[in-house]
């Protein structure tokens, strides 16, 4: 394996997409704006370069403003034998494609025994986007999660998002790949070529006095909550989830048991989203102190001061901490 390189969250998985093209010529991307090497700079070589220009339009295809053709037309690469990944810009834009990855996409194993197989990666940006409003920061990853058929997955550093995406490739069924659209910048060690296996958490931070457990940008934000419980006397344990479903119970009520108190915390809004099915599982099997932090049932607005209400910092959190704290 090589030596380990300081890349990109974006250049990571531009990596991770370039590997699997030069081993399987059946990899494709397609997707809007792949030509100039993706809105975020996700389809660029580490030099910058991007990369239809090392793999040709036929592998890296650009496509007309469509989502639902754009999966669509994967859907049937897929049921012939090729693996496309599909890039949708952002998860807001998924929507307009909802029935090809619901009905389609995920159902199709089931639906005919097996014989059907649909092994694509579906990168679906999720999170507030400065400035972007309410059509262009959402947090859907609840939805998918929801579906029998679908893999979701949600890396929050460089090192993972090579990794997991590797992962996702390789795998035989339909994945949601949901990278944060303000981590593309943000920098890390990654070692080329190193898996992560789907449905394994991470401990990002050890303690012992409550758990925190989070997935993508919001891990960043939770470890700058534990410093800061640091300062005031609390340990904060700190889990990356990373993937979604499967969700990694195992590591998450191992931690709580040590701790008696559990923190789940996403951006996405509250109401039924993906940290109430952590925070019943552990109130299932635990008698721990559980609680819930996410963005409130408002559309992110384009004014920062609105903007600021939907997002979750690492003092929301600490605030929080501190309420179950005294529960």
């Amino acid at each position: 394996m090589s030596a380990a390189l300081q890349l990109t969250y974006a250049q990571a998985a531009a990596l991770a997409l370039s590997q699997a093209m030069d081993a399987d010529p059946t990899v494709l991307a397609l997707g809007e704006d792949l030509g100039r090497g993706g809105v975020f700079g996700q389809y660029r070589d580490a030099e910058g370069q991007p990369l239809v220009q090392r793999f040709g339009p036929d592998r890296v295809i650009d496509t007309p403003i469509s989502e639902s053709t754009i999966v669509g037309a994967a859907v049937g690469m897929a049921l012939a034998g090729c693996r496309p990944v599909v890039e949708l810009r952002v998860v807001d834009f998924a929507l307009c494609a909802i029935d090809e990855v619901v009905n389609q996409a995920a159902k199709n194993r089931y639906m005919f025994g097996g014989q059907g197989r649909v092994p694509m990666v579906l990168r679906m940006p999720i999170g507030i986007w400065s400035a972007s409003a309410a059509q262009h920061s959402q947090s859907l990853e609840a939805w998918f999660a929801h579906i029998p058929g679908l893999v979701v997955v949600a890396p929050a550093t460089p090192a993972d998002n090579h990794g997991l995406l590797l992962a996702a490739l390789a795998s035989g069924d339909p994945v949601v790949y949901m990278e944060h659209k303000e981590l593309w910048p943000t920098t890390g060690d990654v070692t080329p070529g190193a898996v992560v296996p789907l449905g394994q958490a991470r401990v990002a931070r050890a303690g012992g006095d409550v758990t925190l457990v989070s997935w993508s940008r919001q891990l960043h934000t939770c470890l700058a909550a534990a410093e800061q419980l640091a300062g005031q006397g609390v340990n904060a344990e700190v889990i990356d989830l990373r993937t979604l479903w499967p969700w990694d119970k195992d590591t998450v009520l191992a931690s709580v048991a040590k701790t008696g108190r559990l923190l789940v915390v996403h951006e996405a809004i509250q109401v039924a989203g993906f940290g109430a099915e952590i925070a019943a599982t552990v109130a299932e099997h635990t008698d721990a102190k559980v609680a819930r932090l996410g963005a409130p049932r408002i559309p992110v607005g384009y004014a920062a001061s609105l903007e600021a209400e939907a997002r979750i910092d690492a003092g929301k959190v600490t605030a929080a901490v501190q309420r179950l704290l005294r529960r």
